[in-house]
């Protein structure tokens, strides 16, 4: 293994510009799920905190929507925190535009290394951080933070709309492993993996997914549990338990 290099600083990036709409239980008066509180204080605040442990982490870019009014003063008193209105439709969309914008203002260069965070998923480790982003430096290599599957894991069938679904097949768990973020790659390869699979209409899952497209694989580091990404109403409890 090569020698980690400490002095590397690096960005984060959280995008938060979505509304989440799967985690209310009030389709009528939606918050979207990054403010909504958990344990008095909002979400994408855990989230941010998770990230600021870590000090080689100059600065977290939090990508929201032009007009976002609440971002702002939920993220008040951070320090290395600089939010952007810079969401766009899809995630996708918003990593691009804050990495573009990161470039054009001098907060990174292509050859910086850049860590992309969900908003909903404030229970990140700081072992597992710590890991990934010594696993990536001293491999020059780029990666995730997954955990692998325990369930059998089946293959459903195409089906029509409204049908209940059958199986088509089961698939070895044994290789299958679940995402989850820090995903961690180069500016250059981020940046240039999303523009060609935007360009060429692949569908971008998560980061990873993008450097796929133009054939550069990933490493799967080990995750936790913790780092569950809270996604339905019932997520809200669950995540509390995992929280400091």
């Amino acid at each position: 293994m090569k020698t980690i290099q400490s002095d590397t600083e690096l960005i984060a990036i959280v995008p938060a510009g979505g509304v989440g709409q799967r985690a209310s239980r009030d389709s009528e008066n939606v918050i979207p799920k990054q403010y909504r509180l958990i344990r008095g204080q909002p979400m994408l605040r855990w989230t941010v905190q998770a990230l600021l442990v870590q000090p080689r982490i100059k600065q977290i870019l939090v990508g929201v929507q032009p007009d976002d009014a609440m971002a702002s003063s939920c993220l008040q008193g951070l320090g290395r925190v600089k939010v952007l209105p810079t969401a766009g439709p899809t995630r996708a969309e918003t990593v691009m535009q804050t990495l573009v914008k990161s470039l054009e203002d001098g907060i990174a260069g292509l050859g910086d290394w850049v860590l992309v965070h969900d908003a909903a998923r404030p229970g990140l480790p700081v072992d597992c951080l710590n890991k990934l982003i010594n696993v990536c430096l001293s491999q020059n290599r780029s990666g995730l933070l997954a955990i692998p599957a325990t369930d059998t894991v089946k293959l459903a069938a195409e089906r029509t709309q409204g049908t209940v679904p059958e199986v088509q097949c089961t698939i070895a768990r044994q290789r299958v492993w679940l995402a989850q973020t820090p995903q961690m790659a180069r500016i250059d390869q981020l940046h240039a993996s999303l523009g060609t699979a935007m360009k060429q209409g692949f569908e971008i899952t998560d980061e990873a997914s993008a450097l796929e497209c133009c054939g550069i694989s990933s490493l799967l580091v080990h995750g936790s549990q913790a780092n569950m990404k809270v996604t339905w109403p019932e997520d809200f409890d669950q995540i509390e338990r995992y929280l400091p």
